[in-house]
């Protein structure tokens, strides 16, 4: 039976104040299908970096295995998907296609450059490339990523199926249910390893919760009821040295101006004031130790600004091609104020390049009509954010944005404040992630387009959204694959 061990390890980027990982200890049976959760930043995709020996860390991690890394690193996108796969691993043609067969991904894209794929179809590829790899252990960074219903069921089966265990890091609850035997969680201060499911996980996460904050109710109380009674007594001390001092040539043993007696007696209730207040400082000390690990939820803000048009988008007969080749059969819809027109489709269909050419930055052939409201402000959520560079203070004057409201935002979406100094091409994926969607909450706009917003973002994030969008109630084009998210903030849906 394989192990890996992880002895006092310590590691953190010279940008962060503290460490990801301080002294930490950690044993994972390489039999587990272990699902590593938490919010973004606080370190998933780094600890799989750690196991490859990416970075310079103290402590020790043993193993004795040759690991795997999913998403698979492509230098050259311009280059066709096949000779992008050759440069990262060695297999038979027949093996890939294969695999994307099972994937109901036409092989043909092999011979399309990367660069030309939709956000599902590279992941496809390269799940392909990862599937035909039976020698390493997997460590796989966030799979579901694009991928529409059907696709990621499929990634489920594959995982089941495996006899050997790996590493998965996933927010999607559901997929994360089906896969999984073991799951470690990265709270805000430490590591909590749990036998079961993602529910089990919840169950107990839940159970924990709880049980902290009735005992942070009881200490409050109990600190309340202490702090009352040390400043009685105190304040009674107070006033016996007053009549103490008041009546200086007052003489009689145990009488009220006896200054002896009220001396003792004073200096025994004040003694008994302090011990008081030492117990009540041990218990908000006893206090601190609770609710770390407690996540709060803060509502987001969105700078909808009303349009004075009613209608904001009317698309005719639209049909979108590539090479001659339709992506889809021709479509109508139309967005009208305060209406959220969801699209779906399987990856390839269609989904991206019906928002790229209503943008105008589609390349291939069309067919059909679409207008918009003259001069209509629309804020975008785009697939590929890799361009967002600099600091936030540089991004926001960049991009003409409040300052303090992309900071906001980004807070309450869980970017810690001691990231904020960081460059935003220095930030994991999640966080960048999450740059780009402030960056659209921020924006005035009369119309939202968002595409695929929910990747790389924690269950919080996914109930911060809803919980705006269904606040505000902007006008909203959204292509997403997380069913309840749509149902959720949907006023209508198409299907490609």
């Amino acid at each position: 039976m394989s192990k890996i061990e992880i002895k006092n390890l310590t590691f953190g980027f010279d940008t962060l104040a503290e460490p990801l990982f301080e002294h930490t200890n950690l044993t994972i049976d390489t039999q587990w299908k272990l699902g590593l959760i938490g919010r973004n930043g606080r370190g998933k995709t780094t600890l799989l970096q750690l196991l490859l020996g990416e970075y310079v860390y103290s402590g020790a991690i043993t193993h004795q295995l040759a690991f795997t890394y999913f998403p698979q690193k492509v230098l050259d996108k311009t280059q066709l998907t096949y000779d992008c796969l050759q440069t990262l691993a060695v297999f038979d043609l027949w093996e890939i296609e294969r695999e994307l067969n099972l994937l109901q991904t036409d092989p043909e894209i092999l011979w399309r450059p990367f660069a030309s794929l939709s956000g599902g179809e590279q992941t496809k590829v390269l799940l392909a490339l990862l599937f035909i790899d039976d020698r390493h252990f997997p460590l796989i960074d966030e799979p579901t990523n694009h991928l529409d219903i059907t696709a990621r069921q499929q990634v489920a089966n594959y995982l089941q199926a495996k006899r050997n265990g790996f590493i998965v890091v996933s927010h999607d609850r559901s997929f994360v249910n089906e896969v999984v035997d073991h799951v470690l969680s990265i709270e805000k201060s430490q590591l909590v390893l749990y036998q079961g499911n993602f529910s089990t996980y919840e169950e107990q996460k839940e159970q924990r919760d709880h049980y902290e904050q009735e005992e942070n109710r009881k200490l409050k109380k109990e600190i309340g009821r202490l702090k009352q009674t040390a400043a009685e007594k105190a304040e009674w001390s107070r006033g016996r040295e007053r009549d103490k001092q008041g009546n200086p040539n007052q003489k009689g043993s145990g009488a009220i101006y006896d200054t002896g007696a009220i001396g003792a007696r004073a200096a025994r209730t004040m003694k008994r004031s302090k011990a008081i207040v030492n117990r009540m400082e041990e218990k908000a000390e006893e206090k601190k130790g609770l609710l770390h690990d407690i996540e709060d939820i803060d509502a987001l803000t969105m700078n909808y600004q009303p349009s004075y048009h009613k209608q904001l988008l009317k698309v005719e007969e639209l049909q979108l091609s590539y090479a001659d080749v339709p992506l889809f059969e021709p479509l109508s819809f139309e967005i009208k104020q305060g209406q959220r027109l969801a699209v779906q489709g399987a990856n390839g269909s269609g989904k991206s390049s019906i928002i790229q050419f209503l943008l105008g930055e589609f390349h291939g052939q069309v067919s059909g009509n679409a207008s918009l409201a003259h001069g209509l402000d629309i804020s975008y959520v785009r697939q590929n954010y890799e361009d967002n560079t600099g600091t936030l203070q540089e991004f926001a004057q960049a991009h003409h944005l409040s300052y303090e409201e992309l900071l906001n935002n980004l807070h309450k979406l869980g970017l810690e404040r001691k990231v904020f100094t960081n460059r935003i091409e220095d930030m994991s994926l999640g966080q960048r992630k999450r740059v780009e969607l402030a960056k659209s909450l921020a924006t005035p706009a009369e119309l939202f387009i968002w595409d695929e917003p929910l990747n790389y973002l924690d269950v919080f994030n996914h109930e911060q959204l809803e919980a705006v969008i269904q606040s505000v109630q902007p006008s909203m084009l959204v292509v997403e694959h997380e069913v309840t998210f749509l149902e959720n903030i949907a006023t209508k849906m198409i299907y490609l």
